[in-house]
């Protein structure tokens, strides 16, 4: 499932917060980036015709109908086939050469290896 970054900012809400009516949603994602009510709507629209969110009544309670990890492991899977080939490796390689990582960073990422030996 591919999801744009107006539908992440959606999602975000609903995972960070749970189950949420649409105009709770439009509330916290006007307070927080400007959005209004009629372009809330349209993007939880968009949303549940993806299958990512499953609207119930009273209210139009949203519910994530996919978890955080689960676009986050697809966003990962689809980002290493275009931009590097398919290969995980060269996806690291270019983390880890694009930026300073602070001691801890690095340690987190030794500790992540050794947990997938």
């Amino acid at each position: 499932m591919k999801l744009f970054d107006s539908e992440l900012k959606v999602m975000d809400v609903l995972w960070r917060l749970g189950d949420r009516t649409a105009k709770e949603i439009s509330s916290i994602l006007g307070e927080e980036i400007g959005w209004n009510v009629n372009t809330t709507y349209t993007v939880i629209k968009k949303c549940i015709a993806k299958g990512a969110v499953l609207r119930t009544e009273p209210n139009f309670l949203c519910h994530a109908l996919v978890s955080k990890a689960e676009i986050q492991e697809a966003e990962t899977e689809e980002l290493i086939g275009r931009l590097f080939d398919g290969s995980p490796d060269l996806l690291f390689a270019s983390l880890l050469g694009s930026r300073r990582l602070s001691p801890e960073q690095l340690q987190r990422l030794r500790d992540i290896v050794n947990e997938m030996r």
